[in-house]
């Protein structure tokens, strides 16, 4: 299937007093670009996360925003943790022995010294399987989110490949209309400009000046290129490349086509393409 490189998705799993919160979200970028936003009391998980997004992943700026939020209600969650308080106790007793004038601790202070809310604190060992599974559960709703945007994106093209065929439709039974009337109109005016120039010669200049503006062989690369870009959409996989370099060619022989014209409305006819083109390179963009 056709992914997108956007998509976006929060996860939330409970661990204990606790809970884990988990967001994904990513933009168009020619790379896959992780920016990994992860809360001190799991940084150990840095390495886990970074290696599950990049086994899913082939491009795209992708941000991860990984947090661990305690569960902060309840008198038990106040509860200071007496061992370390003893300690506390005792280092400060020592200190103001030995600098009788140094200021004793706040309470605030002392609450606020690492591990003394005992009771609020998880061990980032036990998180690890809840971890795996909730990122295992995200990026797999993350996926299926840019797997549902690369659908719409590849019917929007498909839309627009059908325009172009039309389009080609229309303009090829005109080519050898087109080619004949110039041809006349050339001859007649190379008869007035110099009545004494060989007819043979006339010929020769038309045929030559008709070989330029012939455009049969831009009409077939345009429909062999909206065939691969078919082929490329029912194939899916990583195809955000390939399409892009299909637009470029694309392009080119629409321009080719708008150059050589010397028809109005095939002229009208390769500017209309170059609309459609130009509005299915920006949807490429934001294929994976």
């Amino acid at each position: 299937m056709i992914c997108s490189m956007t998509g976006f998705t929060v996860q939330q799993c409970e661990a204990g007093r606790a809970s884990l919160h988990l967001e994904l979200r990513s933009v168009n970028s020619r790379f896959l670009d992780l920016v990994l936003r992860i809360g001190d009391e799991l940084r150990q998980f840095e390495p886990l996360v970074r290696e599950a997004l990049s086994a899913r992943l082939t491009r795209g700026k992708v941000e991860c925003r990984l947090n661990l939020q305690v569960d902060g209600g309840g008198e038990a969650q106040l509860s200071p943790n007496p061992a370390l308080l003893e300690q506390l106790r005792q280092a400060q007793a020592a200190v103001r022995a030995q600098l009788p004038e140094a200021a004793p601790l706040s309470v605030a202070e002392v609450l606020r010294w690492p591990g003394m809310l005992a009771e609020q604190r998880v061990d980032p060992d036990t998180l690890r399987p809840q971890v795996a599974r909730l990122l295992e559960a995200a990026i797999d709703d993350f996926v299926a989110s840019r797997r549902r945007e690369g659908e719409k994106l590849a019917a929007m093209i498909r839309e627009r490949v059908a325009a172009m065929r039309a389009l080609v439709a229309r303009a090829a039974p005109r080519i050898p209309e087109v080619i004949a009337d110039y041809q006349e109109r050339l001859t007649n005016r190379l008869r007035e400009a110099v009545a004494t120039l060989d007819e043979e010669r006339i010929r020769q200049e038309v045929a030559v000046f008709a070989q330029r503006v012939d455009v049969d062989e831009e009409l077939n690369r345009l429909v062999a290129h909206l065939d691969e870009v078919e082929r490329i959409l029912a194939a899916g996989g990583q195809a955000g490349k390939r399409l892009d370099f299909l637009m470029q060619e694309l392009n080119r022989e629409a321009n080719t086509l708008a150059s050589k014209s010397v028809a109005g409305d095939v002229s009208a006819i390769a500017m209309e393409m170059k609309v459609l083109i130009e509005q299915m390179r920006e949807q490429v963009q934001n294929i994976e």
